[in-house]
């Protein structure tokens, strides 16, 4: 071979770009693997492409191990080459014909140059890249390296590709393919099985999603002596086959997933490729309990899911948590949900509820609205009776027609609970489900001292407490009360404490012989604490707060306590941001449409009070509102944003319906809670957009002294005038 010539100066520059292009092309996941290799001289990339890529009989090698060298070397030893002969005269002798063979040189030489060709060949194929001859124990430039990997990683994205497309196609003539997916699944290529494993899983997600039925697939018994038709036969396999590489393939997920948790007494240190494909694997799981959650192993599924809901990194947990959110919320059956919950419940029984708040947080979705945790005994009471009159009949009946016609007509009453239970079985789930959630809301309120856990169970406990036993009220309330006096609990937790209190006083639990005047006395003392810092979202929890206590249970409540409510709530509102002033401002409007005799907050004549206001006092029963009135509104008429000026001006004028200081009707029918959330900034934009200010030049000011004694102003004046001319002659 001879020697070949140098590269120009141009050649080197074109190289040099080349590479530069090159390190475009590469994802940001995959890069390190080429500082690493090129910097430790590891070139496997080379070595595990070079053999099977090539064509001849020399590139079907491949790498072997010490001791399968050691075994072929053996074999070779013992057996005879095949050395090309060349036939000569035989020889008669007296025992016979000797045949005479001499080696053939001229094949020999011809063979051995062959060999020798062959040789540098594959020495050229091994060393030669981009028409360089590279020795690959010697350092090899990025731009080889990434010309290789990029050749590899098209070849694997085209196989994944095809075969993906093959299956979406004809799923039953192609589900084989999956097979071929699942082992690219563990590719072990140190340079691109990351990439490679990636791009597997996502196709192998997305062709599941799209084939998998909605419904559970059931093996169905061999039946001996029965003979099926083909295309069952074929349904049947691919079936099978279907469920099989789907449980494969969850299998796999579940143990890349399974990095990401954190065992005790586990010191091992992963890559952050690894941990990448955990959390790929954790979003396919939770797409799979999402798009097929009434599947096969989806409660398979949701025992791998669960457990993510408690890990220390945020964006798992939040994976995990909008998935079963979403599980939640369409979920017709409550099947799924049911089993979802019996999940979470051991969970927590299991770490004694000491779990991250984000596993609580999915149950303030569930819909529980129309729940009856009495409907099961009223359906056996009434079963019972149904079944006791049947035997009476059955007894005491004399005549046949008579008794055939009672029968009849008890057996349609049967069979007419039969049905009803039948459509009732979504609501005996929805129970189940109800009595876990509490079950889980009362062992974390008797046990628990985590303020963020037992302020998730307490918003939950104020978002259901509708759907409470009425037995167990009573107890739930003196619970509360024991909790507002521990000091351990933050502002927001004593809030929903009191929120759930006046959510049950306000519904069923109005008949229970509790005085709520303590729960009064602590929400009208932490009202000034909301402002327009960071607990700002806390006043929406107070509007749905204020709701309950005042406009529901309005005819309880004396008109003492209301007026100062009032008046705290408009100085409240100088503090909040905009969306916080309307919601306060909408809680005034209500209650004075409710209420006339709060009118009297608006005669600006104090005299007819019981005393001073004193608004220091805790206790609104003792506070004397009646005695000031809202000179907030004066302030909160000039407010930057135009909605809240309409409506201080809408209280000023007396809450009118029309006319003069009227709201708009799209303003009027909102709720407190409409309000807030339709004007909140979560956007950076006002709703509606506030008016620049317009340009207007500043007032000259007229500065007008008054004298008492009229000779002092003429000696000032004069000497004002002296002071000019003065200052006139020296110019």
């Amino acid at each position: 071979m001879g020697k070949k010539p140098p590269h120009s100066e141009s050649e080197e520059e074109n190289d040099s770009d080349y590479g530069e292009d090159m390190l475009e092309m590469v994802e940001e996941d995959d890069l390190d693997f080429i500082k690493n290799a090129i910097t430790s001289k590891s070139y496997n990339i080379f070595n595990k492409v070079k053999y099977t890529e090539s064509s001849g009989p020399k590139a079907k090698r491949r790498k072997v191990s010490d001791e399968e060298s050691d075994l072929e070397k053996d074999y070779e030893e013992q057996t005879v080459e095949d050395v090309p002969m060349k036939n000569l005269l035989p020889i008669k002798t007296k025992t016979g014909i000797v045949r005479q063979q001499i080696v053939d040189e001229s094949v020999t030489k011809s063979e051995s140059e062959e060999e020798e060709e062959e040789e540098v060949e594959e020495k050229q194929e091994e060393f030669d890249f981009v028409d360089n001859k590279i020795d690959i124990s010697k350092p090899i430039s990025a731009t080889q390296l990434l010309t290789e990997r990029h050749r590899i990683l098209k070849e694997r994205k085209i196989h994944i590709g095809t075969l993906s497309a093959g299956v979406l196609e004809n799923p039953e003539e192609k589900v084989t393919n999956l097979r071929t997916l699942l082992k690219l699944m563990d590719e072990e290529t140190p340079e691109v099985y990351f990439t490679v494993r990636k791009l597997a899983t996502v196709s192998l997600l997305e062709v599941f999603k799209d084939v998998l039925p909605s419904y559970e697939i059931k093996k169905t018994p061999s039946q001996e002596g029965v003979k099926l038709k083909k295309d069952t036969l074929k349904l049947q396999k691919y079936e099978e086959s279907l469920v099989l590489y789907y449980k494969k393939f969850l299998q796999r997920l579940e143990k890349s997933s399974l990095i990401l948790v954190k065992k005790k007494g586990d010191s091992r240190t992963f890559k952050d490729e690894q941990i990448k494909l955990g959390e790929l694997s954790v979003q396919a799981l939770a797409d799979l309990l999402v798009t097929h959650p009434y599947f096969n192993y989806a409660q398979n599924i949701a025992q791998a899911v669960v457990p993510f809901l408690n890990n220390p990194r945020s964006n798992v947990r939040e994976i995990a948590k909008n998935a079963i959110k979403v599980v939640f919320k369409e979920d017709k059956k409550e099947e799924i949900t049911l089993q979802i919950l019996r999940i979470i419940n051991n969970y927590l029984k299991n770490h004694a509820h000491n779990v991250n708040p984000d596993m609580l947080e999915t149950l303030l979705v569930l819909n529980l609205r129309d729940v009856n945790l009495d409907g099961e005994k009223e359906q056996d009471i009434k079963q019972k009776k149904l079944m006791a009159r049947k035997q009476k009949v059955l007894q005491m009946s004399k005549k046949e027609k008579k008794r055939k016609k009672k029968l009849q007509l008890l057996e349609k009453e049967l069979l007419e609970t039969k049905a009803e239970e039948n459509k009732n079985t979504k609501q005996h789930n929805l129970t189940e489900i109800t009595k876990i959630v509490f079950g889980i809301y009362f062992r974390i309120l008797k046990n628990s001292t985590n303020t963020k856990v037992l302020g998730v169970t307490l918003e939950g406990l104020a978002k259901f407490a509708h759907c409470i036993n009425i037995d167990f009220y009573l107890d739930l309330v003196n619970i509360l009360d024991q909790l507002l006096k521990e000091d351990w609990i933050g502002y927001k937790e004593q809030l929903h404490c009191i929120q759930t209190v006046f959510s049950i006083l306000s519904g069923q639990g109005e008949a229970i012989n509790v005085d709520p005047t303590r729960f009064y006395t602590n929400l009208y003392k932490g009202l000034l604490t909301t402002h327009a810092s960071k607990n700002h979202p806390n006043f929406l929890i107070l509007l749905k707060t204020l709701n309950d206590a005042l406009i529901k249970r309005r005819k309880k409540i004396t008109n003492k306590r209301t007026l100062s409510f009032v008046k705290r709530l408009a100085t409240l509102s100088l503090q909040l941001l905009h969306n916080g002033s309307l919601g306060s401002l909408s809680v005034i409007k209500n209650v004075m449409q409710l209420n006339r005799s709060i009118d009297v907050l608006l005669d600006m004549d104090t005299s007819f009070g019981d005393g001073k206001f004193q608004p220091e006092l805790d206790d609104p029963e003792y506070t004397n509102a009646a005695s000031t009135a809202l000179y907030e509104l004066v302030l909160l008429s000039k407010h930057y944003h135009p909605v809240v000026g309409k409506y201080a001006k809408n209280i000023a004028f007396g809450v009118p319906a029309s006319g003069e200081g009227s709201l708009d009707p799209e303003y009027a029918k909102c709720t407190p809670e409409q309000i807030f959330n339709n004007f909140e900034m979560s956007e950076m934009a006002f709703n509606p957009a506030v008016p620049v200010p317009k340009k207007t030049p500043p007032k000259t000011k007229v500065q007008r002294h008054i004298f008492v004694d009229s000779s002092f102003e003429d000696e000032c004046k004069r000497v004002a005038r002296s002071h000019l001319k003065t200052k006139g002659t020296l110019l």
